[in-house]
Order: C-alpha cells, then sequence, then structure tokens
C-alpha cells in the first residue's frame, strides 16, 4: 500500500502540481502588494478614494457588506488585469518569437537536366523529351 502511495507522490505531474501551487502563492503575494502598493493609490489619484467598503444594506437586522463585495471585484478585476497585460501577454510573444517555423516539406519532383520540365522525383525517364534522368 505505501509503495503505491510513493508511486503517486512521485509522479511528474503530482510534483509539478506541487512547484506550481507553491511558486503560484509566492506570485500572489507579489501581484497583490504590488495592486495595493501601486494601481490602487495610482486608481485613487485619477478617481478619488477607491474604498467601497462603507457602502451596507441592512435587510431586518442583516447587514450586507455591498462594500467589501465590490472592493473584492474591483481589486479582482485589476489583479486580472494586471496579469494578462504584463504577464500573459509578454509571454504568449515571447513563446511566438521562440517557436520554429515547420521545416520544409521534403520535394516531390525535379527538373529535366534537358527540357528544364517538372517530373517526380521518382521517374529514370522524362515523360516530356525521354531524356534517361539519373
Amino acid at each position: 500500500m505505501l509503495s503505491g502511495f510513493k508511486q503517486f507522490i512521485l509522479r511528474g505531474n503530482v510534483v509539478d502540481l506541487a512547484v506550481g501551487v507553491v511558486i503560484g502563492a509566492a506570485f500572489g503575494g507579489v501581484v497583490t502588494a504590488f495592486t495595493a502598493g501601486l494601481l490602487t493609490p495610482l486608481i485613487a489619484a485619477i478617481g478619488g478614494k477607491p474604498d467601497f467598503s462603507s457602502l451596507v444594506y441592512t435587510l431586518h437586522g442583516g447587514v450586507f457588506k455591498v462594500g467589501d463585495f465590490l472592493n473584492a471585484v474591483v481589486s479582482f478585476l485589476i489583479i486580472a488585469a494586471t496579469i494578462y497585460f504584463l504577464v500573459v501577454t509578454p509571454l504568449n510573444a515571447l513563446t511566438a518569437r521562440m517557436k520554429k517555423a515547420p521545416a520544409p516539406a521534403d520535394p516531390t519532383s525535379k527538373k529535366c537536366k534537358e527540357c528544364l520540365s517538372e517530373i517526380p522525383i521518382d521517374a529514370r525517364r522524362c515523360a516530356f523529351c525521354a531524356q534517361v534522368v539519373a
């Protein structure tokens, strides 16, 4: 039973996923700091204080914090846009540049040395001038 668990853990995709989650969490901290430290103050400088936490809705004694939800939505949109424009778009451009062009297809015809017409590559004699082709 333990050998099966060991094989499961040591499979490449499980280890890759674990590394991806750890790196993703670390990168999430970087993006959150970037958003809180740079983008949110920039938005505040342009359009006023971007804080909706004071918006609440009360219904039968229950308090609905609509402002907190709006803050989370705005933060998500800012983080998603930042990730897309600063990470995804440059990576796609880099990947497109590094992608090699497909190899040209093998030729299927050749030119006759006498009449310069196109003949199949396996032909031993030209169909147009009847010249023997090496």
